[in-house]
C-alpha cells in the first residue's frame, strides 16, 4: 500500500488557532507528524483528547484524506472548530472496504459512546434497516427512529448513502420491494430487482426465505451465509432438486462476486491486534493471543417466571448477531447462578458452534464459581462483570478475574479501552435477554 503526505505547511492546528488549553503545541506537532503516515485505505478513525479519551469516532473511504481534512485551512462550523480544538491525537484502524468501516464505526460508537458524536450528530445522518417479516409482503425501507411495532431493525448505521450503495448492489443477488406491495408490475420487475410475485416468479415464502439471508447479510453474517447456501446448493443437488440448487448457485456466485466488488472480502474483518481493548485483555489474562471471539452471558427472569438467558458473540471486538443464541430455561427457578450452570452447560453441547476464547458473564464469584468447572474442562478463560443490581449505563466496571487459584475483584478505569468492551458486550447481553424475557411475557399474557 502507498502512503503519500501533502506538504506540512497545508495543516494547522485549527483554521481559528484556538486550541484547547489541555492540548499542548508538542502534543499538537507528534499528531501533524502522525498524520504523515495515514494510510490510503478505507477504515475507522478515533479522535482523543488530551488525556486520552475518546471523543470522536468517524469512517473514511480514504483515511488519509478524510482525517486530514480536519486540521486543513477552511471554513467550519462552530462545531467542528471546537471538535478539532480538543483533538490532541488520532488513531485508525484499517479495513478491507467502505462497507467494513460502515459496520465498524457504528460499533465502536456504540462502544465507546463518544460526546462529539452526540454533539455533531444530525439525525438525518443516521439511519435504520426496517424490514416487517410479519407483512404477508415485506419490503426494505429506512427510518432515523425505530418504533415499537415488531418489526426488524438493522442499525443504526452513521451514512445512509454507504448502506443505500451496498443494498443497491445486494439487490441483484436478493431482490426485494422497496415499497409496500400492489401486485402491480413495474420496471423493476423486468430488471430483476423484485422477486416478481406479481408475475408468479416467486412466492411470497421464498421471498421471506430471501429477506432473511439478506437481513443475516447486512447485520455481518456473510461468512455463516455463504457456507449455509453451500451446504445447501450441494443438499439440493443431491436430492435432483436441480432447480433450487440452480437458484441457490446463482446466489452464491453472486456473493462471491459482491465480495470483489464492494460490500466484503473474505478477509479477517481487521486486525485485532490494532483493537486496544483486545490487546489490553490479553494483558490482564495473560493469553497467548487477543481473544479474537468472546461470549457474553445473561440471565433474565422475574421472580423465577420465564427464565431466560442470552448469549451474545463479538468477533475481533465487534458484534456478531449471526452468531446470538437465545436459551428457555428448562427449570423455572430464581438462581441465576444455577441457571446460568444450565446455559453454560447446553451451550458447550453445540460444538458446531465455534468455541469462545474468553468467556464474560453478568455477575459476580457466584455465577462464576457455577460454570467455572465447565468451561475449564475445554480450556475457556472466564471473567464476570458485578454490576450488583446496576444496569445504568453508567454503571461503575467492576470484574471478577482469575487470580492463581483464586479470584480478585478489579475496578478498571470507566474511560479505559478494555472497561468500555466490556461494557459494551455485557450491556448487549443484557439488552438481548431482556428482549426475549420480555417477548416470553407478552406471548403468556395473550394466552
Amino acid at each position: 500500500m502507498t502512503q503519500q503526505s501533502p506538504p506540512s505547511t497545508h495543516l494547522t492546528p485549527t483554521s481559528s488557532g484556538r486550541l484547547d488549553p489541555s492540548v499542548t503545541p508538542e502534543m499538537r506537532v507528534t499528531l501533524m507528524e502522525k498524520l504523515k503516515t495515514l494510510p490510503a485505505a478505507p477504515g475507522v478513525y478515533f479522535h482523543k483528547s488530551a488525556d486520552g479519551e475518546v471523543i470522536y469516532v468517524g469512517k473514511a473511504a480514504v483515511l488519509k484524506n478524510r482525517v486530514r481534512q480536519y486540521f486543513h485551512k477552511s471554513p467550519k462550523d462552530p462545531k467542528t472548530e471546537a471538535l478539532v480544538a480538543e483533538i490532541a491525537d488520532t488513531d485508525w484502524i484499517v479495513v478491507d472496504t467502505e462497507m467494513d468501516a460502515l459496520f465498524l464505526e457504528s460499533e465502536m460508537i456504540k462502544r465507546y459512546k463518544p460526546k462529539w458524536n452526540i454533539l455533531l450528530r444530525d439525525d438525518k445522518t443516521v439511519s435504520y434497516v426496517r424490514i416487517d417479516f410479519k407483512s404477508k409482503v415485506p419490503y426494505i425501507s429506512f427510518t432515523r427512529v425505530p418504533q415499537d411495532d415488531k418489526a426488524t431493525y438493522i442499525g443504526p448505521f452513521y451514512g445512509k448513502v454507504a448502506v443505500e450503495k451496498a443494498l443497491r448492489i445486494l439487490r441483484k443477488v436478493f431482490p426485494y420491494y422497496d415499497r409496500p406491495y400492489d401486485g402491480k408490475k413495474s420496471l423493476h420487475t423486468d430488471l430483476g430487482l423484485t422477486p416478481g410475485i406479481e408475475i408468479g416468479r416467486t412466492t411470497p415464502q421464498e421471498y421471506k426465505k430471501n429477506l432473511r439471508k439478506l437481513r443475516l447479510y447486512l447485520e455481518g453474517g456473510r461468512h455463516k451465509l455463504i457456507k449455509d447456501l453451500e451446504k445447501q446448493m450441494l443438499a439440493a443437488a443431491k436430492d435432483e432438486k436441480f432447480e433450487e440448487a440452480a437458484e441457490l448457485r446463482k446466489q452464491l456466485f453472486g456473493l462471491r462476486e459482491l465480495q470483489k466488488k464492494i460490500v466484503f472480502s473474505d478477509k479477517e474483518f481487521l486486525n485485532i491486534s490494532s483493537d486496544q481493548a483486545l490487546v489490553d485483555l490479553q494483558m490482564m489474562l495473560r493469553l497467548p493471543n487477543p481473544p479474537r471471539r468472546i461470549e457474553g452471558y445473561d440471565i433474565s427472569h422475574q421472580s423465577g417466571t420465564n427464565v431466560v438467558g442470552s448469549m451474545v458473540v463479538f468477533v475481533n471486538g465487534v458484534s456478531d448477531r449471526s452468531e446470538y443464541r437465545k436459551f428457555k430455561l428448562r427449570h423455572q427457578r430464581n438462581d441465576d447462578p444455577a441457571n446460568l450452570h444450565e446455559v453454560i452447560e447446553r451451550r458447550l453441547k453445540h460444538q458446531e458452534w465455534a468455541f469462545p476464547d474468553l468467556v464474560i458473564l453478568d455477575g459476580g464469584l457466584g455465577q462464576i464459581s457455577a460454570v467455572k468447572d465447565l468451561l475449564a474442562a475445554h480450556q475457556i478463560p472466564v471473567i464476570g462483570r458485578d454490576k450488583s443490581g446496576d444496569h445504568t449505563r453508567n454503571a461503575a466496571v467492576n470484574i471478577i478475574l482469575p487470580d492463581g487459584e483464586q479470584y480478585k475483584t478489579l475496578q478498571l478505569a470507566p474511560d479505559s479501552h478494555v472497561a468500555k468492551l466490556i461494557a459494551r458486550i455485557d450491556d448487549e447481553a443484557h439488552r438481548f435477554a431482556v428482549t426475549y424475557h420480555s417477548l416470553l411475557k407478552r406471548k403468556k399474557m395473550l394466552k
